[in-house]
């Protein structure tokens, strides 16, 4: 079975998914941190982030396994678990995604994971293009200061100063890169349903997911 859930930044796809492969003990695949993966590679190569056919190269070359319990990415044989999750790579992964040589490239790597386990899976793309017939579709959503707020709070933790202004400009500027790209734009699928996360707790999105995932089972 597959499980996509799509959504823009901070809606709170990575989390949500991750509980759900764990209850329903199915692979979690995050996406995103592919794209992050290629993007801190291009910075350690010194790939600039607009030469698409180098980062495609970089893309198809990269050989990055991802771990459910616990999680962590790994690039090249390296645990880069925590090195992608910077500000910097972060902004990298938004230009990196963009390019059309490397989607293809990651797309063809997400649904070889999907191909070989049952998954839930994560990102912008997975129910309108990775996996078009995927079971159950989600579109997360929350708004964009709701949005920027628990983004502060991330960077909060990992003791990185910024304000809630500027987060919330990044998340704005991030959005419409994501929407407005030419290849695999940021899209609610037809046939996925919307959860608006803004106030719901973390608690009362799984078990709706959960919900929708047993009512496919049991068709």
């Amino acid at each position: 079975m597959v499980v996509a859930i799509d959504g823009p930044a901070g809606a709170g796809k990575s989390t949500i998914a991750r509980r759900l492969a764990e209850r329903l003990g199915y692979l979690y695949i995050d996406t995103g941190a592919m794209y992050r993966a290629v993007g801190l590679w291009a910075l350690r190569r010194g790939v600039a982030l607009d030469d698409g056919a180098a980062l495609a190269d970089l893309a198809r070359d990269a050989d990055i396994r991802l771990r459910s319990q616990p999680a962590g990415v790994f690039l090249n044989g390296e645990d880069i678990t925590e090195a992608i999750r910077t500000q910097q790579v972060a902004d990298a992964a938004s230009k990196v995604s963009a390019v059309s040589g490397v989607r293809r490239a990651l797309v063809e790597k997400q649904r070889a994971f999907g191909a070989a386990a049952s998954v839930v899976m994560e990102g912008r793309d997975i129910g309108t293009v990775v996996f078009p017939n995927a079971d159950v579709k989600v579109y997360l959503d929350a708004s964009t200061r709701v949005r920027a707020e628990r983004r502060l709070k991330d960077l909060d933790r990992a003791g990185v100063a910024a304000s809630l202004h500027q987060v919330e400009v990044e998340i704005a500027e991030r959005d419409e890169r994501d929407r407005t790209r030419a290849d695999s734009p940021l899209l609610q699928a037809g046939d996925a349903a919307y959860v608006d996360t803004s106030g719901l707790s973390i608690e009362e999105v799984e078990e709706a997911i959960l919900g929708l995932v047993a009512a496919r089972k049991r068709r």
